[in-house]
């Protein structure tokens, strides 16, 4: 919505099914048609399964019900100001990117020369995860930009 960018087709995997073996292609009436008219059939490697699409249905109830992509929204928005604030005082913040509960956080030497601080990315993650059981992952061509991904539950209070 950002962007102002509509797209033709989405996919979703994993995350739609929280957990559970499921994806879904969400396509426009016109571009399902062109696919038909090409006798282009969809098709996938897996059986389908009613607890899955069960799971995928309940998964979509509970995101409406408790506004969960409104609440991603919002403190999303709160997380990227607060590493901003983090990046206003220290210098080992080079960039802080992405949208909702979807953010990376590049980490450098220096913020002028953006040397890449891919050593202690690693370290950063690591304590996060053995010291305050925080999981995060690691990105970037360098390897150098923290990615964090809270649950669609996460709130205000935990940021």
């Amino acid at each position: 919505d950002d962007d102002k960018v509509l797209p033709d087709i989405v996919t979703v995997g994993k995350p739609f099914g929280n957990g559970m073996p499921i994806a879904a292609v969400i396509t426009t009436p016109k571009v399902a048609s062109a696919f038909e008219s090409l006798g282009v059939e969809y098709f996938n490697t897996f059986a389908a399964s009613p607890v899955c699409c069960a799971a995928g249905l309940s998964m979509l109830h509970v995101l409406s019900k408790y506004e969960l992509q409104k609440n991603a929204l919002e403190v999303g928005s709160l997380l990227m100001k607060l590493f901003s604030e983090v990046k206003a005082r220290h210098g080992w913040i080079g960039d802080i990117r992405g949208s909702g509960f979807f953010l990376g956080i590049e980490l450098v030497r220096n913020q002028q020369t953006l040397e890449p601080a891919t050593e202690e990315t690693s370290f950063v993650c690591s304590v996060l995860k053995e010291k305050y059981r925080v999981l995060t992952s690691i990105d970037g061509f360098h390897e150098n930009v923290v990615v964090v991904k809270p649950p669609m539950v996460f709130t205000k209070e935990d940021a």
